[in-house]
């Protein structure tokens, strides 16, 4: 079952940032991304009909002006026979082309213990990725001098703001390749979410970058290397399920505590929280006393209650975005025996229901509540020395539809 997930806004578009130039956006269907590889653009066929057979005929007429005769070809599933044959050739040619998924996580529960002496904040918590995830595409470029990045969302940075750009320019920098490329981000994931998209994202590049380029870091130098340039995208190179602490870039990795069968609700509200002013607002005393390990074992023991997932970001959240807790109480009063706990992942504003992957159903009902951005996920991990892997969806359709 992978995440089934609906914003209700207008039709998406295409953004496009190419050469430094200004970002321009054409409208797109079905996620379209021009396929860059070794394939020749064809004419396209003026009839396509289906044979008796159920092969897809290519009918093409033409004329001889000289001769005044008409010329009609037909031919039996061409695209499919070029495509084959594309393949061949970028399989001959070494890999030129990359689709990956880039799944977010959840913090199951996360203390603060501490503030540091550069600002920071010192931090427990364990992480699980979750199915919720974006798509990015990845194809070799000609260009030798920048990568150009597309996107199906508005109010995503498309330049070196962008933590993709960011991840690609850093593996240039370790390794002293030279490849760049055409990516385009197919966006599921929320922003200002609490659900490290972002974060995902970059480790996702990361990973495409090193296949491009034969494997020759491993995944101990991309985890390493990636803490330059975010505190949560360390863990997205663990095997899904973590006890993270420091800022979060110090990843113990653990088998996964919790069983991937259980499913979940994502509720998100339009306003997102800016973490900056969370934890600005964030009073120490304030905090969860317990021990972070102890929830861990606790989890790990018996599974995962509403005591266990303790947030303490939770509070300084309410305060910045004071309808956010009133969304999760409405969760949790309406769900009672739906839900094994109700929390809020991260720094916000994501609001969590494990135990079952259907929201309540004042979300369906209240004018509140129509633009909230909802989605079923479940746990998943990553087998050894591959990436993530979308699961097979159970549901093809919108979960708050």
């Amino acid at each position: 079952m992978a995440a089934s997930s609906q914003f209700l806004c207008s039709q998406p578009q295409l953004y496009i940032s190419c050469n430094g130039s200004k970002t321009q956006f054409n409208s797109f269907k079905n996620s379209s991304f021009p396929q860059f590889s070794t394939r020749r653009a064809i004419r396209p066929p003026r009839f396509v009909k289906k044979s008796s057979f159920g092969e897809t005929l290519l009918v093409k007429a033409s004329s001889e002006s000289f001769t005044g005769r008409r010329q009609v070809e037909v031919e039996y599933d061409l695209e499919g026979r070029l495509n084959r044959l594309a393949d061949e050739v970028d399989k001959n040619a070494g890999l030129s082309r990359l689709t990956l998924f880039s799944p977010c996580k959840i913090n199951v529960f996360l203390r603060i213990t501490g503030k540091r002496d550069d600002g920071f904040h010192d931090l427990a918590s364990l992480f699980h990725v979750i199915s919720l995830g974006d798509k990015i595409k990845f194809s070799l470029s000609p260009s030798k001098s920048n990568d150009r990045l597309s996107t199906n969302v508005p109010g995503v940075p498309l330049d070196d703001r962008n933590l993709i750009i960011k991840a690609l320019n850093l593996y240039r920098k370790k390794t002293g390749t030279d490849n760049f490329f055409w990516i385009h981000l197919d966006k599921k994931v929320p922003t200002g979410a609490g659900l490290g998209g972002g974060s995902s994202n970059a480790a996702t590049a990361l990973w495409a970058a090193n296949q491009f380029s034969g494997g020759i870091a491993s995944e101990r130098d991309l985890q390493e290397w990636s803490s330059e340039i975010g505190s949560d995208i360390p863990f997205f190179f663990s095997s899904g399920a973590a006890y993270c602490t420091g800022r979060g870039e110090v990843v113990q990795d653990i088998p996964s505590p919790i069983s991937h069968d259980i499913p979940m609700v994502l509720i998100k509200p339009p306003e997102a929280c800016s973490t900056a002013e969370v934890y600005k607002t964030l009073t120490l005393d304030e905090t969860s006393k317990i021990d972070p390990l102890t929830l861990l074992e606790k989890i790990s023991k018996n599974g995962i209650s509403q005591d266990a997932c303790v947030n303490d970001l939770e509070l300084p959240a309410f305060k910045v975005l004071p309808s956010l807790k009133r969304l999760k109480q409405r969760i949790a009063a309406a769900g009672r025996g739906q839900y094994d706990a109700v929390f809020m992942s991260g720094s916000g504003s994501t609001i969590v229901g494990v135990g079952s992957p259907d929201p309540p159903q004042f979300i369906y009902n209240d004018d509140e509540y129509k633009d909230v951005f909802v989605s079923e996920a479940q746990f998943i991990t990553r087998p050894a020395n591959q990436w993530y892997t979308e699961p097979v969806s159970r549901n093809t359709g919108n979960t708050n539809a």
